[in-house]
């Protein structure tokens, strides 16, 4: 019984994994490419660690290393992602076109507002 669950957490996890490298590859802009690094592949990287865990901890060895790379990956990977999805909305990396609203431009004090590339063409 508890091969089959190890089996459960690691195929979900490398399913979550290979989701999350297929929409890198096919998303259309830098932002929705940064969801698909850190939503599926956070979770694919938990599951496969936590099947990990249950192997060992049937086999009788209890690993706290584990435990704390789950930990670590669950808070550090979704933090990273914002600021580097931040950084590049403040330096103007443009969104997808068919975008509707850009709620991070709302966000910004008017003195600290991207300069976007459509917008340096307007100027004269």
């Amino acid at each position: 019984m508890i091969e089959i669950l190890i089996s459960l957490f690691v195929l979900s996890g490398s399913l979550l994994s290979l989701i999350g490298s297929l929409g890198i590859i096919r998303l259309p802009d830098t932002y929705s490419r940064m969801h698909a690094a850190t939503k599926s592949s956070t979770l694919g990287v938990i599951l496969l660690i936590l099947g990990t865990f249950t192997y060992f901890l049937a086999e009788g060895n209890f690993s706290l290393q584990l435990l704390i790379t789950i930990i670590f990956v669950f808070l550090t990977a979704p933090v990273a992602a914002m600021i580097i999805s931040r950084s590049a909305h403040r330096n103007g990396v443009e969104l997808w076109s068919r975008t509707k609203h850009d709620e991070l431009m709302e966000s910004y004090p008017e003195h600290l507002e991207p300069e976007r590339d459509n917008e340096k063409a307007d100027k004269p």
